[in-house]
């Protein structure tokens, strides 16, 4: 699966979620097909086919992403 460059992926997650807080899929016809455009993208990017899926996916690829819990890595 082909990936965006990470810098792309966290400009499509970041807009997207800033519609979203912004609550714009309220908003004007422009603003709701930009909202699905970024879906969309951010869905084939990230090979989902749910935006919320996608958006964690994304958070994954980006840089500095990684596992928060090193239990296996402690030997314990």
């Amino acid at each position: 699966m082909l990936l965006a460059h990470p810098a792309v992926m966290q400009g499509l997650t970041d807009e997207y979620r800033t519609l979203e807080l912004l609550h714009a899929d309220r908003g004007s016809e422009e603003v709701r097909q930009r909202m699905d455009d970024l879906a969309y993208t951010l869905c084939i990017s990230t090979g989902t086919c749910d935006v919320d899926a996608a958006l964690i996916a994304a958070t994954h690829h980006l840089p500095g992403a990684r596992v928060t819990d090193d239990s296996l890595l402690s030997g314990a």
